[in-house]
């Protein structure tokens, strides 16, 4: 069944509007008849099933037929902290991460990043990320949408991390020495419903003196496997470790 994300001033009592490009997929792209029934999330991550009522003035009215209960959330609350890879390999780490339940996800530029935006080039990618996981958001049958950030530099980042229960960063010299911290220490000290922050370096990874500045900063450094992950692929091991050990294998 269809999903859509309607926000607060959308819901009426038993009712439910929704507009703009999700109103437009309705009516053009599903072809969707009254009587037809939609999942509608609303900003506090509830979900209900939802039947059209009508169609009127570009907009898609429909009426509350069932709340459901279901959480779907991941119960560590995680951020991917993504250093600014090349071409369009960002969009791919958005839309899987979001799959596999990151809260939140904050682009960021490095010493190694070879992709410099400006404020105004970081402000267009940014509303196109944030339809991204929306859309991976629906897909995936998800409570609530990830935020994205807008792009910053290392240093605001690290102070943002304070406010964090547990930050990390994946550093590849750890996967070469086995006696270094590995993601599985972490992920098993981990409880439900701390927050985790995850450092991930752009293709070339992170410089000596940025290692040395998260270290005095409180980040702790760690392996992800034996093997050197391309910059795309970490965050989906760290989120897919996760998942395992607290959704399948039930861990507290």
């Amino acid at each position: 069944m269809q999903r859509y994300f309607i926000p607060s001033d959308n819901w009426q009592d038993h009712h439910v509007t929704i507009k703009g490009q999700d109103a437009h997929h309705l009516m053009r792209v599903l072809r969707s008849d009254v009587g037809d029934q939609v999942i509608c999330n609303d900003s506090e991550g509830r979900a209900a099933i939802c039947e059209i009522n009508a169609f009127a003035n570009k907009e898609v009215h429909l009426k509350i037929i069932e709340w459901l209960e279901e959480e779907n959330e991941l119960p560590i609350h995680v951020t991917i902290a993504q250093g600014l890879p090349k071409g369009d390999k960002i969009d791919f780490v958005l839309q899987k991460g979001t799959e596999l339940g990151a809260q939140a996800f904050i682009p960021f530029s490095s010493q190694r990043s070879v992709v410099k935006w400006d404020d105004k080039k970081g402000k267009k990618k940014h509303e196109r990320f944030s339809k991204i996981v929306k859309e991976a958001s629906e897909q995936s049958h998800r409570n609530r949408i990830p935020k994205v950030h807008l792009p910053m530099n290392l240093t605001k980042l690290i102070e943002m991390g304070q406010s964090f229960d547990i930050k990390i960063y994946a550093y590849e010299e750890e996967a070469k020495v086995e006696k270094f911290h590995s993601f599985s220490t972490i992920v098993r000290k981990l409880k439900k419903g701390q927050s985790l922050l995850i450092l991930i370096g752009p293709e070339g990874g992170f410089a000596e003196e940025e290692v040395a500045m998260l270290n005095k900063n409180g980040f702790t450094s760690v392996r992800l496997g034996p093997r050197i992950l391309r910059t795309e692929t970490a965050a989906l091991y760290a989120l897919a470790s996760i998942s395992y050990q607290f959704e399948e294998l039930g861990c507290s």
